[in-house]
């Protein structure tokens, strides 16, 4: 046993200083040279792609969020049975897609409920009645994004199509030109990745951030 005493002390030696290697290597020296990288490269993106309206942060322009306000009825704000406030679509800003987790950034999930389940297709004729109720249209004009979660129930963008049945709303709601709306809509269409990959989409948070900012 006196013999081995050496050599089991060198290796335990060895292992300790590889420890030590390995973890200033790569608990230290490699996350500060990724995240300075990333600060130097990407910092946009590295800080969570905050967008400002007049210097306040305000959202992120990858993740979607909820434009409403709360209903009225005779005058007075609208509650639910257990005194929530009933919300609805705030027509002054652009809609995004529904969600299927309420934009809520801690979570992202689909609905995971098939083409077939009564309970999503009962949800989509609602949302194709509300949306199209909102824009004064024809339920049939009403682009499928426009009553389908997406897949993270988070994102921001929806279709061109969905985007130009809003403009005229948006436009008067806020007694805007048409020709000014369509022009931001355009500002912050995306193309397809890689020239090849997806769709054209819109960005719906960057779009509702330039309404914010306009005097």
């Amino acid at each position: 046993m006196a013999s081995r005493l050496p050599a089991t002390f060198r290796q335990f030696g060895v292992a300790t200083r590889a420890l030590a290697v390995f973890t200033i290597g790569l608990g230290v020296i490699y996350p500060l040279a990724m995240t300075g990288a990333a600060q130097a490269l990407f910092n946009d993106n590295a800080n969570g792609s905050i967008v400002q309206v007049h210097g306040k942060d305000v959202a992120s322009d990858l993740i979607g969020q909820a434009y409403t306000k709360q209903a009225t009825k005779d005058g007075k704000p609208e509650v639910d049975a257990d005194g929530a406030p009933v919300m609805v679509a705030d027509p002054l800003w652009f809609q995004t897609r529904p969600s299927a987790v309420d934009y809520d950034a801690m979570g992202s999930a689909a609905s995971q409920l098939g083409p077939n389940n009564a309970d999503l297709l009962a949800a989509v004729q609602e949302r194709r009645k509300a949306v199209a109720d909102l824009e004064g249209v024809d339920p049939a004009q009403v682009p499928p994004d426009a009553v389908t979660a997406s897949g993270s129930g988070l994102d921001p963008q929806i279709s061109p199509a969905y985007a130009a049945l809003q403009v005229d709303r948006v436009a008067r709601e806020r007694g805007l030109e048409v020709t000014m709306v369509k022009q931001l809509v355009k500002d912050n269409t995306q193309g397809r990745t890689f020239g090849f990959l997806g769709e054209p989409r819109v960005n719906v948070v960057t779009l509702n951030n330039d309404l914010a900012a306009l005097k």
